[in-house]
């Protein structure tokens, strides 16, 4: 039985949900770049000692700047792979917003305590967070976006970056308690870990034993 011409449909979710979702996370990551700028305060003494005295905030703010750059990378490539809006979608981009918007406030803490044990650790439990909440989302659309062999070898290098990225955070937390720039070194390496190309770290998964060509 075929329905009227007259009968209303529910429109299907379009891509315009999916750029809105996108502007809207831009917008956030633009404004938490501008915060984390703002906590750069020149200092009132004249000279290059008294700038060199603002080497702790600095790097804590250099050290952020690459990570809210590459989440904003990452998040535009993955909401590429998405095929419609769902609640779900909404709410863990929501999430992971929430947990960068603290980004700036542990790295000012981080700064302005000169990389202390307590610092460090606040900021590798932030990083920690907003990286667990990126993988939901990228289980999220990995569940109901779209499926082809380049989305799929995107998913799956994504997967594996991931959960290095997690293990990694989980190091520089316990060595954190023994020397904070040891955890701030782990922190660098997940940075370094997205830029490396995933064929190397296919590389080093096997030779660690690992079957790259297995899923996640």
């Amino acid at each position: 039985m075929s329905e009227s011409k007259d009968t209303p449909t529910i429109a299907s979710p379009t891509i315009g949900n999916l750029a809105r979702v996108e502007a809207f996370s831009d917008g956030v990551l633009a404004i938490i770049i501008t915060i984390m700028v703002l906590e750069l305060h020149a200092p009132e003494e004249e000279g290059w000692a008294a700038l060199l005295t603002l080497w702790p905030v600095f790097s804590a703010y250099l050290l952020s700047f690459v990570y809210v750059g590459i989440y904003w990378v990452n998040h535009h490539r993955l909401l590429a792979h998405a095929r419609h809006v769902t609640n779900r979608l909404l709410w863990n981009n929501m999430a992971l917003l929430f947990s960068l918007s603290l980004v700036p406030f542990a790295t000012a803490y981080l700064g302005e305590h000169h990389f202390s044990r307590d610092a460090t650790l606040l900021y590798m439990g932030v990083m920690t967070v907003t990286a667990i909440c990126y993988l939901h989302l990228q289980k999220d659309i990995r569940a109901h976006g779209q499926h082809n062999a380049a989305a799929d070898s995107y998913y799956t290098a994504m997967d594996r970056k991931g959960l290095l990225s997690i293990l990694l955070y989980a190091a520089g937390f316990g060595l954190a308690f023994l020397q904070p720039l040891a955890g701030i070194a782990c922190a660098a390496a997940v940075a370094l870990l997205w830029f490396t190309p995933i064929s190397r770290i296919n590389g080093f998964l096997g030779a660690c034993g690992f079957d790259p060509g297995a899923n996640p």
